[in-house]
């Protein structure tokens, strides 16, 4: 398992200051110890799934300072394709987690494969921990870790946001997840090559 971490979510983030940065830093110290673990599961395992994937939650999640859309979701209201058929639904289910899961179609069915009650709670969706979880289960529902593979930007941003909403922000993302990721491979062989000389 490759070693990230809430200072490796720093590396990659965009830093704030005053109440937007009290913001990151809670989600980040909340997700620290849980997100190495949760991509470990998902599969997002190799430096280039991760590397993807810090790229497109960094942009969803607005530099990890929210895991709730800052809009209201009224836009969202009568939105028959995301299964908001009642009134009040497009608020009530509006964007939550590090991928923004919106609709009430949606919080069923990923409440279902996580085995949480998301349809009738959706606020629990914006828990950092379980919007993690929510995430990873996107991206492995859309097979985002294929796209990742062949180090396809355009297609995982599709695939997350069903266009290239965000796009330059997502390309800058998964060259600083890169990097960093470079940086940490190579601190774990020197430690790894220093071991052997002992």
């Amino acid at each position: 398992m490759i070693p990230v971490d809430g200072d490796f979510i720093l590396s990659v983030a965009p830093r704030f200051s005053g109440a937007r940065a009290e913001s990151q830093w809670r989600i980040v110290g909340e997700l620290s110890a849980a997100f190495a673990p949760t991509l470990d599961i998902y599969d997002i395992n190799t430096k280039l799934r991760i590397a993807h994937f810090m790229g497109q939650v960094t942009h969803e999640c607005a530099g990890f300072q929210t895991t709730e859309e800052f809009a209201s979701g009224a836009a969202y209201e009568g939105r028959a394709d995301l299964g908001n058929i009642n009134k009040g639904d497009g608020k009530r289910y509006k964007g939550r987690g590090l991928i923004q899961l919106t609709g009430r179609s949606n919080y069923r069915s990923i409440g279902k494969k996580l085995n949480l009650p998301l349809e009738n709670n959706p606020e629990l969706a914006a828990e950092t921990v379980i919007s993690l979880r929510i995430a990873c289960e996107y991206w492995k529902s859309r097979n985002i870790n294929a796209a990742a593979d062949r180090d396809d930007l355009i297609k995982s941003s599709k695939l997350v946001n069903g266009g290239l909403n965000g796009l330059e922000d997502r390309r800058k993302y998964l060259k600083k997840a890169k990097a960093t990721l470079a940086s940490i491979e190579g601190v774990r062989v020197a430690l790894r090559e220093g071991g052997n000389t002992i």
